[in-house]
């Protein structure tokens, strides 16, 4: 479908209307923000480990490539600059509340399912123990043999949060969707070639798996976390796009689905003014807007019929 401009949608002249009709969906998210605060809080599953587990688990306790508080700037501030950008070119707040609604969601549903895997599974990192025994003398259980640990218990309950990623579930659910999102603004899939485009949209990716990369090299992660974490955050990504904008190969996969209704109910509108007072049935109307959607406008054919409906009227 062609783009069509029915008018500048502000902030100002339609955003309460927008925020309004998902009103229910805010209030989800803020549901969603306490979960991920309680899932923080709570103490993670502590699972046995052996004194010869800890062979595998005597790497380097280090600093982070990427802190913490980068991963926010990295997975939600990075993608809402360019919805902005693209916002204050289109003048769209259609577009600009789905897209601002989809990352969120996205990069919020992926935190939740991390943690609470996270907390479940509690699988120690690769420097567990450092952060168990900070003067490097293990202890262990005489009977179990399972560890006494001895350092910090703030370090240590972050020791059993290594399965899946934080960082790179985050980074893979912000970064994707904001792939998805650039596919779809520059048509990449419009079958015309341009294998520049395909660039643009890798570039995100690109950028979140380096993240990725780093938790393996910070001896934060196994290799098997930030897979996990990655295939979970660009999975969760790619629902909530889609829940929001049709796929970026569709004709109409440059717009939100909420934005065509809005046409559709505009063209609704319009016809019902124009051609109700020929007494034509609704049903008849909406074929001749599902017509003009399919191509460029109504053409001779759309004329035709409202010639006949006219002489019908008359008769």
């Amino acid at each position: 479908m062609p783009e069509i401009q029915l008018g500048a949608h502000t902030i100002r002249s339609h955003g309460t209307k927008v925020a309004r009709a998902h009103m229910h969906d805010w209030f989800v998210f803020i549901f969603l923000v306490i979960m991920e605060i309680i899932l923080n809080v709570i103490e993670p599953f502590h699972r046995f480990v052996g004194a010869e587990m800890m062979d595998d688990l005597k790497y380097p306790l280090q600093d982070n490539t990427v802190p913490i508080w980068a991963v926010p700037i990295i997975a939600i501030l990075l993608p809402l600059v360019v919805i902005l950008i693209y916002y204050f070119i289109r003048k769209d707040v259609y577009d600009l509340h789905q897209a601002v609604l989809g990352l969120l969601f996205s990069v919020l549903v992926t935190g939740v399912l991390t943690d609470a895997i996270k907390d479940a599974v509690g699988r120690p990192r690769p420097d567990f123990f450092w952060r168990c025994f900070p003067d490097g003398k293990g202890v262990f259980d005489p009977v179990t043999s399972n560890v006494m640990c001895t350092g910090l218990k703030s370090v240590i309950k972050e020791g059993h949060k290594s399965f899946p990623s934080g960082h790179t579930s985050w980074c893979f659910a912000g970064l994707g969707f904001l792939s998805w999102y650039t596919a779809g603004k520059i048509r990449a899939f419009d079958q015309r070639g341009h294998v520049a485009k395909l660039c643009i949209i890798v570039f995100p990716l690109l950028i979140a798996a380096l993240v990725g990369v780093s938790r393996v090299d910070d001896y934060w992660h196994h290799w098997q976390d930030v897979f996990a974490g990655g295939l979970l955050g660009l999975t969760v990504a790619s629902f909530c796009y889609l829940q929001f904008f049709p796929p970026p190969y569709d004709i109409d996969g440059w717009g939100p689905h909420i934005y065509f209704q809005m046409l559709a109910e505009s063209s609704n509108e319009t016809q019902t003014g124009s051609v109700n007072g020929l007494n034509v049935a609704p049903l008849e109307i909406e074929n001749v807007r599902m017509h003009s959607r399919g191509g460029m406008g109504m053409g001779v054919s759309d004329d035709n019929s409202l010639n006949e409906m006219e002489r019908g009227r008359r008769r």
